[in-house]
């Protein structure tokens, strides 16, 4: 293994890089980045569905909050909507986040409000 030639320090020529698999697109990247989410949600008190490791739930103080987790794509509902504010900004100081506003499509399924009411179709 060589230094790469953009980077060559004539100190040091025999030191390398040890590559973070898991930070370039490999196999382990999904694993590290959800296993980092799940303890940083369980530092806020969030507990993962035993049912369903992709779902985390916190329930204190009459407020329940639930949070669904797919691949790279999460839904966040709660009984309060400042909950659901401050779990994004928490989460936005650890992660990069795009808020896309209110759920329209997920996994195929149309999401459409109807009063106080969701309609899946």
């Amino acid at each position: 293994m060589r230094q790469p030639p953009s980077y060559v320090d004539s100190r040091f020529p025999h030191y390398v890089c040890k590559l973070d698999k898991a930070l370039y697109g490999l196999k382990q990247s999904p694993r590290a980045w959800y296993s980092r989410l799940s303890s940083r949600l369980q530092e806020l008190g969030f507990v993962p569905s035993r049912a369903d490791t992709s779902l985390f739930v916190y329930n204190s103080g009459g407020v329940i909050t639930f949070m669904l987790v797919y691949v790279d794509d999460i839904i966040v509902t709660s009984s309060s909507p400042s909950a659901v504010t401050r779990l994004i900004a928490d989460l936005h100081t650890e992660f990069p986040l795009k808020d896309l506003g209110d759920l329209h499509f997920f996994l195929g399924i149309e999401v459409r409000r109807s009063g106080e009411d969701l309609v899946l179709s």
